[in-house]
Formats: C-alpha cells, structure tokens, sequence
C-alpha cells in the first residue's frame, strides 16, 4: 500500500445547530466513501460550529454534541473519519475525535488554545498533551488542530520525527483578513520542509458573527510544493492521493531528520501509536486528479469575504430580506451591491430619504445603481420630519446657533424610518458606515449607526474605493455609476458640506489609523513616518474618544489584520492620553 486517499471535508457549520451540522457531516461521508476516500476530516469544531463561546458552559450543549459524534462514529463505516468536537473529561477539550469502521480509536485534544485577538479559548478549555500518531497499514499519520501547528515544534515535530508521521492532519477554524491567506499557507509549506511530512489543511469556511472563515484547505508535500488546494469562500471536498513512498524517499536524503530522531528519543519517550484495522482496506484502486485551485486577487478577496459574512449573517439568523439607505456616496453603493450577490436582488430594497441638502446628483445616483441592480427602491422624503423637529425643538433650542446637532437629526430620521421598516416587514437594516467613519466617531448614534448587521464595518474608505472599482470590473460594466466612484465624499447634512471639511483626506487619514488603531504605534512614532503632528493628535484623540460609540455599533464582517470589538478591547470610560 504506497498510496493512500486524503479527503478534506470544507464545510459551513451553525453555531449551535448540532442536529443540522450532524446532517452535513454524514453526507459528505457518504460522498467520500463514494470518492474512494480513505481518511476524511473535517475541520475543528465542525460538531457545534466555531466557536461556540458560552454555549461551552451549557452542559446539555457538551452532551449533545457528544450524542451527535456517537452518530457519526456509526457512520465510519469502511472509512477514517477526522472530526472536530467539544470532548468532555474532568474538564472540556477541543478535540478531534479519530473514528475508524464504526469506532471511536482515539482523542486528541488540542495543545496550544489561542487566547489573543478574537480568540477567548482559554476562558473555556483545559489543553491537550498527548501527541500519539496513527497506524493505518503502511501509512502513519498524526493529528492536531489549528494554533498546534502555528508553532514551531511539538505536537507537530514529535508526531513527524519521533512517531515517524508521513502526514500530518491539522483540523482547523481559521478566520480571515486581507493578506493573511498565503502567509497562512506560507507556515504550511514550512512545516511540511521542516519535517518532510505532508501536511493536510481543513479549514473552515462561512459566516459567523464578525467572523469569516476562507476555506483554503490545502495538501502539501513534503518537499512544501502545494499537491492540492481546495476554493476560497466556499464549501469543497478536496480529494487527493498522498504517496507514502515518495515521503519516505525524500526522508532518506535529509541528514538532519536522522540526527533530530536520534537526539528526540535520547530524551523523550517512545511515539504512542495507535494501529488502526486496515484489513478491509482495498491496496489499489484508479488514481483521482489532485486540484489546485488558484488564489484570488486581494480585492477579489475581500469582497467575496463581505459577500459571505453578509449572506450568512441574514440568513443564518432567520431573515430573507435586506434595506439599505441610499445616500449616493460610495459606501451605501458598496453595501448594496454586497447585498444583492449575498441575497439576490429581489431580496434587496433600498430605500433614498431625501432632504433640503441632498443634491440632485445623489439621489439620480442612486436611482441609476438601483436600476442597474434591478432592485426595488423607495422613496421616502425627509423634509417634513425635519421640519417638525424644528418647530418641536424651537424653544428649548431658541437662540443657539445651528450646528451638528440639527446635522445629526437627519440622520436619526433616516435610521428612524429604515427601523420602522425593519419592524414593520421584517427586513434587516444593513448599515453603510466604513471603519475611517467608525475609528474617529464620524457618525451618528442612533442614526446612521441603527441597523442590524454592519457590512463593512472595518472596511478602510481607501479600501472601499478599491472593491467599488474592483466590482465594476470584475462585472465588466458599469454597475456603481461612475461619478459614484469620483465625487468628493459627504454626509451631505449641511450646504456645501465635505468629509474633508472635518477630517484629513482619506489617503491620509486612513494609513494613520492603520498605524495607531491595528500597529499600536505611538503619536511621536506615526509623526515620523511623515504626518503633521497636529493632524495625528486630532486623528488620535478622536479615536480615543469616541469608543462609547463604537459599542453600541452593530456586528461587522473582520476584514483587517485587528478590528473593533472583540480584536481590540479599549475601555470607554478611559483617561489615558498619550
């Protein structure tokens, strides 16, 4: 037996749908078997969705979970099943079960429980320390999950030297951001050198919160070339042939395995190996094709993440249809063409409220992207509200002169009108604000900031403009008209009003807030890369202060390397200044 057939099972799971994640899992079992698939995994957590966070404290949650993987484990039948679950012990693990015709063989628990960023899994997870690898036949293979294999190391090194693994499994839950997917994969690749092993990558893929997931699962060999790659953003079945022989020839002329075993079982124990019944296991059968599907423009990338995160969010939490306020800038034409590839455009209304300073330009353009979208648009005119708050407010505010107050007030009527329509038909309000807006307050509270879902939430303006052009491009038309794309941005709540009347412009703004919200650096260190020292200080405070807001914000789809929330956690009562 010199070959032996790798299935990688990229699945979109529910939080907390054990009974349909079940269902998934079994049928993609049943498709493997039928592929010939010798060992099929899938990725970490598939039981109850990634992650699961205080779901984890339920205990009926745990033991149903457990009563799903009893499930699967009569499923294994003829096939090697690699499965992600919550285990339970004197404490709870996140585990992979390894089931093997219809049995339950072996646990591993994970070692290394990520407590940084968006990760919390040490508030929940005692770790793992076992490393045992697995016999099946002539092919030995070890298993762990995710941040395991993002060290150096062991588990990774014991499983491949000293357990002598011709492949390493890693199950994995792996949310993405722009530019993390080929570095992600550049780690693989030297693993796979490190140790000359082959390296099997499930990811997971779908919706979650704030978080997506990009599949990208991935089969390498051991000399780090890429066997086989599973799509982007999408569910897959990557099957491929691994030949075991080709891995132990490559080991024959690597000196430095001989001396690292040698030096390894001087000073550690014998490799646990747990042999697996392979007597029904057929030795030859028609070899398949390995693909390798390519990586996607960075662009392409992130909208294909928003797409994703937007349609699991509606429709994993039960709504059909979405209404977004067209305001004719760049981000609500964004926010809505994200919408109508996630949902389809009879699921899409949008919705232009016009007032006293909307010009004529904004509300025909976004008659036009309505059109070219073949989207429902309604019309709903806001000058009377704002009038009547005027009378309503003329004594109280008798004497004061007009300022963002009567600004903002606009666009409380307009979040006030998008809800109403959201209680009333049951729509969900996609927010359009970007992450420049959000990082230095330039919003309204309860105003454009009312909504349910905050599409692109950590979207940099800059990056915005980019995946705008990119769409256009990618569609080979002009979709989002094109003075969309090239008038100056503004709220357009007073006369003759600009962002840049109140912030720095965008290409400016943006890389300061790169550098003071995601890179931590100080004020004197960003004023060295060249920016006015008063702008960074105006830049900065308004990123301090304005925390309350962010808060109170809806959940957005992550897309930077740290976004608000759970990625960076500031207090908002908070008197430190630089």
């Amino acid at each position: 037996m010199d070959t032996v057939r790798l299935g990688l099972a990229q699945i979109n799971v529910r939080v907390g749908d054990v009974e349909g994640n079940l269902r998934k899992i079994l049928g993609y079992i049943k498709d493997a078997r039928a592929e010939g698939v010798d060992i099929l995994c899938f990725p970490e957590l598939a039981v109850t969705g990634y992650p699961p966070e205080d779901l984890l404290l339920k205990p009926r949650f745990i033991n149903d979970n457990l009563k799903a993987l009893e499930k699967v484990r009569k499923a294994a039948d003829g096939i090697t099943v690699v499965l992600g679950f919550a285990d339970r012990g004197e404490d709870i693990y996140n585990a992979a079960a390894i089931l093997h015709n219809k049995q339950l063989v072996d646990v591993y628990r994970k070692h290394y429980l990520p407590n940084y960023g968006v990760f919390d899994e040490n508030r929940y997870f005692q770790s793992g320390l076992r490393a045992p690898v697995y016999k099946l036949g002539d092919v030995v293979f070890g298993v762990n999950i995710c941040e395991d294999i993002w060290y150096p190391g062991d588990p990774t090194r014991r499983q491949s030297i000293l357990g002598g693994a011709h492949i390493i499994i890693n199950i994995s839950s792996s949310p993405y951001y722009s530019s993390k997917v080929r570095p992600r994969e550049q780690m693989l690749v030297t693993r796979a050198k490190d140790y000359s092993t082959v390296v099997a990558y499930c990811n997971l893929v779908g919706g979650q919160d704030e978080l997506v997931f990009d599949g990208h699962s991935v089969i390498i060999g051991e000399r780090g070339e890429i066997l086989a790659r599973a799509r982007g953003f999408e569910e897959d079945l990557l099957v491929s042939d691994i030949n075991i022989d080709r891995v132990f020839r490559s080991r024959m002329h690597d000196p430095r395995r001989r001396q690292e075993q040698l030096t390894m079982k001087a000073h550690s124990d014998n490799a646990e190996v747990i042999v697996l019944d392979a007597k029904d296991r057929a030795a030859r059968k028609p070899a398949v094709k390995s693909r390798v599907e390519n990586f996607l423009p960075v662009d392409d990338e992130i909208f294909r993440a928003l797409v994703l995160g937007t349609r699991d969010y509606v429709t994993k939490n039960g709504f059909r249809k979405a209404v977004i306020g067209l305001s004719g800038g760049i981000d609500s034409a964004l926010v809505t063409v994200i919408a109508v590839e996630a949902l389809g455009k009879e699921n899409v209304v949008a919705v232009i409220m016009p007032s006293g300073y909307s010009s004529k330009g904004s509300v025909g353009d976004s008659e036009k992207l309505s059109k070219n979208l073949g989207i429902e648009l309604l019309n709903i005119p806001i000058e009377k509200a704002f009038r009547a708050y005027g009378e309503m407010f003329s004594g109280v505010f008798a004497g004061l002169k007009e300022n963002t107050a009567e600004e903002n007030l606009q666009a409380r009527i307009r979040g006030n009108i998008l809800m109403a329509l959201s209680n009333k038909l049951g729509w969900l309000v996609l927010t359009t604000g970007n992450k420049s807006e959000m990082s230095v307050g330039y919003c309204t509270i309860y105003g454009d900031m009312a909504g349910g879902f905050a599409v692109i939430k950590d979207v940099p303006k800059t990056m915005v403009y980019r995946v705008a052009s990119y769409y256009n491009s990618w569609r080979k038309k002009e979709v989002i008209p094109a003075a969309i794309l090239t008038k100056p941005p503004s709220a357009e709540l007073r006369p003759d009003q600009l962002d840049t009347d109140t912030l720095p412009p965008y290409d400016i703004l943006d890389p300061i807030l790169k550098a003071y919200v995601e890179d931590d650096l100080s004020i004197e260190d960003i004023v060295s890369l060249g920016y006015s020292e008063s702008v960074v200080k105006k830049v900065t405070r308004l990123v301090d202060t304005n925390e309350y807001k962010r808060r109170q914000a809806p959940p957005g789809i992550k897309i930077t390397a740290r976004a608000f929330g759970k990625d960076r956690r500031f207090p908002i009562t908070n008197l430190y200044r630089e």
